[in-house]
């Protein structure tokens, strides 16, 4: 399994290519800007994207969603909770924190908690809520990481302070569901670099265990 990792967008928020290296299947998740960044990265690796996955529905994370679903024609999955998010721009933050306004065509796929299988890839769904109401940990159990959206960072949580944010249902999220994963999983986060379960138990200043 590989992985490309590229900060994109207006706050420059990580987009992750997963894929596989002999059949070039692949994963988008969080295409939250610069389409042809992304598209770049898709086209020069000769990959199939079997879906795109969103952690959230915030505008850092949904910016170049239809020009990457446009040319990959690839389906969206997204939690329920945030569906009407992606067209609202008062929902997805980019009224008051962008400038201008981001909205997107609706998504194709309903995420829940439990199992995914698309295109080979097995995914563990984690409903990890408290930055917002529909965020969604992807699991990838048997190469050991998770993308986590902006609910955990390196040393640092997701703000609680928007739409339907919750500080206490966000500990919860990371304390009785994520720090509940192998110590040794690395978490791919919504901004900034890689972090691993173990270290964030022991050094996230919020919320060590």
């Amino acid at each position: 399994m590989e992985i490309i990792a590229m900060p994109v967008g207006f706050v420059q928020a990580n987009c992750y290519i997963v894929y596989k290296k002999e059949e070039k299947d692949a994963l988008v998740i969080d295409p939250g800007g610069e389409p042809e960044k992304i598209m770049e990265a898709i086209e020069s690796n000769q990959l199939n994207v079997k879906a795109i996955l969103l952690t959230h529905a915030h505008f850092d994370h949904i910016g170049g969603l239809d020009r990457v679903r446009e040319l990959t024609n690839a389906p969206v999955y997204l939690h329920k909770a945030e569906w009407t998010w992606l067209d609202e721009p008062a929902l997805n933050g980019s009224a008051k924190l962008m400038g201008q306004t981001v909205t997107t065509q609706e998504a194709d796929k309903e995420l829940t908690e439990g199992s995914l299988d698309i295109g080979g890839f097995s995914i563990e769904t984690i409903h990890t809520p408290g930055h917002s109401p529909g965020s969604i940990s992807f699991v990838f159990r048997d190469e050991n990481f998770a993308v986590c959206g902006d609910v955990l960072f390196q040393q640092g949580i997701g703000r609680t302070d928007l739409i339907e944010g919750d500080i206490n249902i966000l500990e919860h999220s990371i304390k009785e569901k994520l720090y509940r994963l192998p110590a040794d999983l690395t978490v791919l986060p919504g901004h900034g670099p890689a972090t691993t379960i173990e270290y964030e138990k022991k050094n996230n200043p919020f919320f060590p265990a």
